[in-house]
């Protein structure tokens, strides 16, 4: 199958990336850029500016090179700029789309040739996404099954908003966010609203066929499966057959061991050289001769057994482990250092110079050492005055690193062995000879032990494949402490007495091309080097004269089996063959540290045929298949061979995963070879060294075909025709999406195709892949230049999208650009990849730029929910019925059954009963306000009360001149004045509406809030202290509105001394008694009337719910403006008798311990907060709770702590809170919640009698199904739920289905609906809209009990029967909110709960300190508070991603990222999100960064 490789022209592969951008044309980006604050855009400062080389190599030392040398466009491959404009002016035929590409752009008519309006980005993604899986790509916009505009392929396309006519837009529901709209119906047209919409058009994509089922009750939600494609290609060929070297012919004078051999030549040549070392300027530093090695190796080895510890315990004995830390100048002390070991018996092991406490890996490298049991570390002089030092001097203990002796090996610190002392010279052995290290995939660091006979038998083997002579020059750039520079230029070069010449990486850097000076200097024979010195030789390389690399026969490539070495040698070779470089001279081999080499090319002589070259497939690969590609030459690898099997080995390739079965001829897998020159173990680690060194590989009957265990190279490759080996990646490199296989070198040699030079460093591109819902995704982290611009940048990382899905067919998951120098190295200035990732997933890479492509990648999500319009609520009741579930609804107790000696009940007004009180108890304290000192500011006894309301009620008729039933609107800072004035108003007879004083510090937003709520409320004069009256008519205020339009404002500070002629008598208890105004979470502001009659049964209902009687004192820490907070501020206190001690909640502010401090000093047993409070106590108090308590603070005598809200339960919030305060005696149980709405203030109240309340575990992906799956405490996707409080006295509640208004069962989500004395009894607005109302104030079942009226209170919800009983003995139920209906987003057919994702969201990172989601044009927007430097904006948006894909199934449209304190939240501490995404959508955020995800 593979006799036809063919040989290819030189620069393949940026052609074919050129070829694969031609083909989606140049075309205007269709994708918003990301927007991002003027001081977020990097700054181009001179130190930024570093040389390409400085900041080379990838993982190892740097992979150094991309698809084809950079400068090779002046070396006939085609410049970009020509492509570029031959792609935009000529050759349309490439824009003809096939029927596969379903190419659906927001025109619903197919583009031609031209490639216009088919022209997005995402169009071009969707063309080669779905080639190899014919599954229907994901939907990200809406369900809508408009049939309607289907176009001449039959593919659906959704046409763009507002296309449809108005008939069949849907009428918009409860709450409809979906218009693309604001709040109140204006059209927005803002620089954001085009980008997304720009986004949803290039996400608009056919749809899927319709769900035939109900609904996928098998909860493992079905994630789509990748379904092998029928089409896919297959392994065809035969079975292969293992691989024979040669035989390793034993020459006569081959030394018995590596030790006989430096014995040997330090005798007999002492004076022949050994190594040269060069300095930074190219000049040799020092000539290392075969006699000094020796001596000094021998009184290296003597010191290390005689002069480490006593004579009686010697620190070092024969076969212990030793660190060797040399750095990469200094080869000669190494070299002295590793013999010395060698002749000592112990095992060196060489590590890289910690260059600080955390270098990147270094921890790892500790760990290893540790492992091995290292106490003695050998390094040099110099070496050894670098590293850091404590200020005594000593050299501080590395993070992970065991307990170090530093050892310096240079001479003159040694002593000189006794005369009789001699080293003991053996033949090689079994015995471990040193102890590579490794870095593996997931950054952790193995040693692969060497044992003596496989060092001597690899020697032999390199000494064979490469024919060394005695005294040949090498010439060596790569790391001489492991892998092929070792093997070469340490141990080889001494067997063979060779010399080498060793250029250090700092040279390299300053003059890349003085490797080849050396060579024409010293006449070399043998040079070895990576791809990356050939390409930097070809980047400095301006036509010397004098360069002649005639001598050389061979150039040993090390990483010659990376897919993108190919083109550095064809360059290499086109640019100096003029200069004497033979082509049969390039020498490429594979090697890894576990098999050591495991193929090299050997020189060949002159005039043979060229080596063999592979084009193969990608789409092939991509199955693990070999397919020759002839005609495609789009996406195609192509491979050279690295020669054949090294002599006295066996190869053979095996499946990569699974059993160690042998692979078909066209069948790419995983090398592996069977020869005595190979490592043996990994350090310590039986288990895995079982894995990769003892693997038996069977033929298909199942027999091993060799008794001798083969090691596993971690290389995955074939073998070719006429025995040789080609390599086509790593296993450590292998990224499988959607069950096609990747190698991320081929992906790196394709991005940096693409424009290499122009914005990102060669060799400076990290690529790796992390699992998101349960498959890889491909990440691109690239270093970008300091002198690119935004649009620059942009341009690139869109075009590296196309290329590597053009050429490899696969989406990428995030591409990220950082500013130069900032990812971290290895020691050799390769990228550390492992590290790289863990940075990405901490979130503390802080790239400059991201690109996410979720829309393109995730093609895996469960299947959409369909709703199902056949099932009638009838048809679900019988079901219920059928399988045993009850009917959701349950109520609080009778109030006609409770006898209670209620005096308050005879009087049918709250006035009467203050007028009651004033009589019979007048000295009865009713109020005490406390200050933020936490003293008495002021109180109210009865009497003081109902006297100053009569005064106020004769103000009002005086001054106001009011009629029975004007509205008043009451503008006070908490306090006793704003209940004074409530009571005046019921006094005079008119209705009192509370109202929040503009924030002085903050008019301008404050205010328009109040005078929206004046007007709407219809009131006729304005109630206030000195104070704010003067702030009402202030410059500032004038600016924020129109100050002439105020009703008349009254001042209450003085007050007429005589009271009014008669109190008003209400005579009809139906009649409004106040207006209660609120702005909900989604940003309405609703106002409900509360009727005589609701206001007294509400205050009995919570009397009764929590034993109020006027011996009793309650703490009340609460916004006193509306709902529960104004109820117990202002009323219950008159009507129960109680004694109600006030703490502003702004005072909290001032003096976070006020309120507990009161509750412990006053003894009090109930209290209520809100959650704003209760968060105040928890961030300021949590480091104080000793304090307090050594104050005194006692919280023992508290029953009932109630937090006042309107939302669901905020559960981890309120455990925080008792597991705080639980050292000053609070109860756990004392904590809980009450929950009411608009339509009624007070549903649920924990009381002082009946269960404490529960808290279950509900399945929330069921819930997005409005179902309800009780699921155990920790289990996966588990959501706690806490009860929201007992039902108060007086009321039923059943759970209806908002849609068919049916009633559901106990299994089911669904709308709380109310019925009860104290319900609201409709809304107060100017505008009528009276439809709306009625539905939400008198509402009746569709079918079951038709006749009770209902109020909605808009909230989701469901009850549960638990098994606890209430104070009457019977089974108690329980209320459970889940979330506000006109909040919650329809996503993917499902209903989500925004504080779902949020919790997600903010638990991802800890910078981000607040979060918001809501949706816009079936968009998930996430808005972000970040508490850090904007440095790490660009973090969040992959993180955040990852997290709601992950746990949510959703994938992120836009991510918004913005300082602390943007997102706005109201008095009761709850997100006011339609506000944030009204401001958003004005532009008006001013965000640190937004992304757009495609």
């Amino acid at each position: 199958m593979c006799s036809n490789l063919l040989y290819v022209s030189p620069d393949v592969h940026t052609e074919a990336v050129q070829a694969a951008l031609a083909k989606h044309k140049e075309r205007k980006m269709a994708v918003p850029m990301p927007s991002k604050r003027r001081s977020l855009v990097v700054q181009t400062s001179m130190d930024a500016y570093t040389p390409p080389d400085t900041s080379s190599g990838s993982e190892g030392e740097g992979q150094g090179d991309g698809g084809g040398g950079t400068s090779s466009s002046r070396e006939g491959s085609i410049s970009m700029e020509h492509w570029i404009s031959r792609a935009i002016h000529g050759t349309s035929s490439t824009t003809t789309t096939t029927s596969s590409t379903a190419s659906s752009s927001s025109s619903s008519t197919r583009s031609g040739g031209s490639g216009a309006a088919g022209g997005r980005l995402a169009d071009v993604l969707a063309q080669h996404i779905h080639i190899s899986n014919h599954s229907a790509p994901p939907d990200v916009t809406g369900y809508t099954n408009n049939t309607a505009n289907t176009t001449a392929d039959g593919i659906q396309v959704e046409r763009a908003p507002g296309a449809g006519t108005a008939a069949q837009r849907q009428t918009p529901k409860y709450g409809n966010a979906e218009l693309m709209e604001t709040g109140d119906g204006v059209p927005v047209s803002s620089r954001v609203s085009a980008k997304i919409q720009q986004l949803v058009n290039t996400l608009k994509r056919p749809k899927r066929p319709p769900l035939r089922e109900f609904f996928v009750d098998d909860f493992e939600e079905l994630l789509e499966v990748q379904q092998p494609d029928p089409n896919q290609p297959k392994a065809e060929g035969a079975q292969m057959v293992a691989m024979r070297g040669e035989q390793l012919g034993v020459v006569t004078n081959w030394p018995p061991s590596l030790e006989a051999a430096l014995q040997r030549w330090g005798t007999i040549s002492p004076k022949a050289p050994c190594l040269t070392t060069m300095d930074t300027n190219g000049k040799p530093l020092y000539v290392l001769t075969y006699g000094k090695l020796w001596s000094r190796s021998v009184k290296v080895a003597y010191n290390l057994l005689h002069k480490l510890g006593t004579k009686q315990e010697p620190l070092v004995r024969p076969g212990d482990r030793v660190a060797l830390v040399f750095p990469n100048n200094d080869p000669a002390a190494f070299m002295t250092a590793f013999y010395g070991c060698l002749l000592a018996e112990v095992v060196p092991v060489p590590i890289e110079v910690p260059l600080t406490r955390k270098d990147a890996g270094s921890q790892q490298i500790g760990f290893l050492l540790g492992s091995c049991g290292v106490t003695v570390a050998l390094t040099s002089d110099a070496c050894h005055k670098g590293l850091p030092k404590s200020p005594t001097g000593e050299i501080p203990q590395f993070k992970g690193w065991p307990k170090l002796l530093w050892f310096v090996t240079e001479s003159k610190h040694l002593s000189k062995p006794p005369r009789d002392w001699f080293p003991h010279i053996k033949d090689a052995n079994q015995d471990t000879a040193y102890i590579e290290y490794k870095t593996c995939k997931d950054g952790s660091v193995l040693g692969v032990t060497v044992m003596r006979i496989a060092m001597l038998t690899h020697c032999q083997a390199l000494t064979q494949s490469c024919s060394y002579t005695e005294a040949e020059t090498i010439v060596n750039v790569l790391d001489f402490k492991k892998d092929v520079g070792l093997w070469h230029a340490v141990l080889t070069s001494v067997m063979n007495m060779m010399h080498v010449i060793s250029i250090p990486y700092a040279l390299m850097k300053v003059n890349p091309l003085s490797w080849i000076q050396k060579v024409c200097q010293y006449k070399a024979k043998v040079a070895c080097v990576k791809s990356r010195d050939m390409h930097w030789a070809l980047v400095a390389h301006r036509d010397q004269r004098d360069i002649n690399l005639t001598s050389l026969r061979m150039l040993v490539v090390a990483d010659g089996s990376n897919p993108w070495s190919i083109s550095s040698c064809d360059a290499f070779l086109n640019v100096f063959q003029s200069k004497g470089l033979k082509q049969e001279v390039i020498c490429p081999c594979a090697s890894s540290p576990e098999a050591l080499t495991v193929a090299i090319r050997r020189p060949v002589e002159e005039g043979s045929t060229p080596p063999g070259r592979g084009v193969l497939s990608m789409q092939g690969l991509s199955h693990g298949v070999i397919r020759v590609d002839s005609e495609e030459k789009l996406s195609v690898l192509t491979l050279q061979d690295v020669g054949s099997v090294m002599p006295g080995a066996m190869m053979c390739a095996v499946k990569p995963e699974g059993v160690p079965q042998l692979c078909k001829t066209d069948e790419i897998g995983e090398l592996c070879v069977c020869t005595a020159a190979t490592g043996t173990s990994y350090y310590g680690l039986a288990g895995m060294t079982k894995n990769t060194f003892e693997v038996f590989p069977t033929s298909n009957n199942g027999a091993p075909i060799s008794e001798f265990p083969f090691t596993r190279t971690g290389l995955l490759g074939f073998i070719g025709p006429a025995g040789l080996i080609f390599v086509a990646g790593k296993m450590d490199g292998l990224m499988v999406v959607g069950g096609r296989r990747h190698n991320a070198d081929d992906i790196v040699a394709t991005a940096l195709a693409v424009e290499p030079m122009k914005f990102v460093y060669r060799g400076r591109i990290a690529v790796f892949s992390i699992t998101v819902l349960h498959d890889e995704r491909i990440v691109v982290v690239a270093e970008q230049r300091p002198d690119s611009t935004e649009e620059d940048s942009f341009q690139w990382m869109s075009r590296v999208l196309q290329a590597i899905d053009g050429i490899h067919q696969v989406g990428v998951y995030c591409l990220a650009l950082v500013p130069s120098n900032t990812l971290p190295k290895t020691p050799l200035g390769g990228i550390h990849l492992s590290e790289t990732k863990q940075l990405f997933l901490e979130g503390a890479l802080h790239p400059c730029n991201v690109l996410m492509c979720p829309h393109t990648c995730v093609t895996n999500l469960p299947k959409p929910r369909q709703k199902q319009p056949e099932i009638g609520p009838a048809s679900v009741m019988v079901g219920n019925l059928v399988s045993g579930k009850r009917i959701a609804q349950a109520s609080g107790r009778d109030l006609g059954q409770i006898e209670d000696n209620d005096q308050a009940r005879k009087f049918l007004f709250l006035s009467e009963v203050l007028q009651w009180r004033a009589q019979t108890t007048p000295d009865h304290v009713l109020y005490t306000l406390l200050n933020s000192r936490g003293t008495i500011a002021s109180s109210l006894t009865c009497v003081q009360l109902h006297k100053r309301a009569e005064k106020i009620a004769g103000m009002l008729g005086e001054r106001g001149h009011l009629q029975d039933g004007d509205h008043v609107a009451l503008v006070y800072p908490p306090g006793i004045d704003l209940i004074v004035a409530f009571y005046g108003c019921l006094y005079a007879g008119c209705v009192p509406i509370t109202v929040r004083p503009p924030h002085p510090q903050n008019i301008a937003t404050t205010l328009p809030t109040v005078k929206m709520i004046v007007e709407v409320s219809r009131s006729v004069c304005v109630m206030t202290t000195q104070l704010i009256c003067k702030l009402l008519r202030s410059k500032e205020a004038s600016a924020a509105v129109d100050v002439r339009t105020w009703p008349p404002v009254l001042d209450t500070d003085d007050l007429p001394k005589k009271k009014p002629p008669l109190l008003y008598k209400p005579s009809n208890p139906d009649t409004l008694a106040y207006l209660d105004f609120s702005v909900s979470t989604t940003g309405m502001l609703a106002g409900v009337k509360m009727s005589h009659t609701a206001t007294s049964a509400f205050c009995r209902s919570i009397k009764l719910q929590c034993e109020l009687y006027p011996s009793r004192e309650v703490a009340i820490c609460l916004d006193p403006y509306c709902g529960l907070g104004f109820v117990l501020w202002c009323l219950c206190s008159v009507y129960s008798g109680h004694q109600s001690i006030l703490i502003p909640p702004s005072e909290l502010e001032v003096n976070p311990a006020l309120w507990l401090s009161a509750v412990s000093q006053y003894k009090v047993r109930d209290t209520f907060c809100s959650y704003s409070v209760m968060e105040l106590c928890t961030k300021g108090l949590g480091l104080q709770t000793d304090a307090l308590k050594s104050r005194g603070l006692d919280l023992s005598r508290v029953r009932t702590c109630v937090v006042v809200a309107e939302e669901r339960p905020r559960t981890s919030l309120t455990q925080s809170f008792s597991k705080l305060f639980k050292d000053l005696g609070l109860h756990p149980r004392a904590v809980s919640t009450s929950f009411g709405c608009r339509v009624n203030l007070a549903i649920c109240l924990q009381g002082t009698s009946g269960p404490d309340p529960t808290t279950v575990f509900v399945d929330m992906r069921a819930l997005r199904h409005d179902r309800v799956r009780l699921v155990e405490r920790g289990s996966p996707h588990s959501l706690p739920l806490m009860e929201s409080g007992k039902i108060l006295p007086g009321v039923r509640i059943i759970i209806a289905n908002p849609e068919t208004k049916g009633p559901m069962g106990e299994s089911h989500l669904g709308e709380i609906w109310v019925h009860s004395g104290h319900n609201a009894s409709g809304y107060f607005t100017v505008y009528g809209d009276e439809a709306l109302q009625s539905d939400h104030f008198n509402s009746r079942l569709s079918f079951g009990d038709t006749q009770t009226v209902w109020a909605r209170t808009g909230y989701l919800g469901f009850l549960r029967r638990t098994e606890l009983t209430d104070a009457s003995g019977e089974r108690h139920d329980a209320l459970y909110v889940v979330g506000a209906l006109e909040e919650a987003m329809e996503l993917r057919g499902m209903r989500y709960h925004p504080i779902d994702i949020e919790t997600s969201v903010i638990r991802t990172h800890k910078s981000i300190t607040e979060c918001a989601v809501f949706t816009w044009t079936n968009l998930l927007v996430v808005v972000v508070e970040l508490d850090g430097s904007e440095q790490e904006a660009l973090d969040l948006v992959p993180l955040v991603t990852n997290v709601v894909l992950e746990e949510h199934y959703l994938i992120v449209g836009v991510v918004v990222v913005v300082d602390i304190g943007v997102i706005p939240i109201n008095s009761r501490g709850e997100k006011q999100r339609m506000h944030l995404r009204d401001g958003f959508l004005a532009d008006q955020l001013d965000p640190i960064y937004v992304a757009y995800n495609m």
